[in-house]
């Protein structure tokens, strides 16, 4: 799993953290069971405080996609891909949303926003997420 914070996005480390992970899960790359990087390793890799991932992996647990176990680590629980694809996709609908508000409040014609995101689906590998 690479995991990669932007410093200067406004989205927290934590989040950006608990973001990559849930991706990594949604698309199957995590699987349950899985165990997850350990809080230094991930720490290291992302350029982050280890308290950062910690937070993160809080979340996670909250969320219900990954559960620590003492003296092993934090694990992708069985419920861990269904949990992160919805909250993806709960992301994504909302992330598609704002950006149609922005555009009609812009006033671009609607049909211009349509043909827009069609030729962009069109371009798109099947996965569509390298591309997007």
């Amino acid at each position: 799993m690479h995991c990669r914070v932007d410093p200067h996005s406004l989205v927290p480390p934590s989040q950006q953290l608990v973001a990559a992970v849930l991706d990594a899960i949604a698309c199957g790359e995590l699987q349950p069971s899985d165990k997850l990087p350990s809080v230094r390793g991930l720490a290291a890799t992302a350029l982050v405080n280890p308290n950062t991932v910690t937070k993160a992996y809080r979340d996670l647990e909250h969320l219900g996609v990954a559960e620590g176990r003492n003296g092993s680590g934090v694990f992708v629980t069985a419920a861990g891909p269904a949990v992160a694809r919805s909250a993806r996709l709960a992301e994504t609908f909302d992330a598609l949303q704002r950006a149609l508000d922005l555009a009609l409040r812009a006033g671009h014609p609607p049909e211009l926003v349509r043909q827009l995101l069609e030729q962009r689906l069109d371009a798109a590998p099947a996965a569509g997420k390298d591309s997007l």
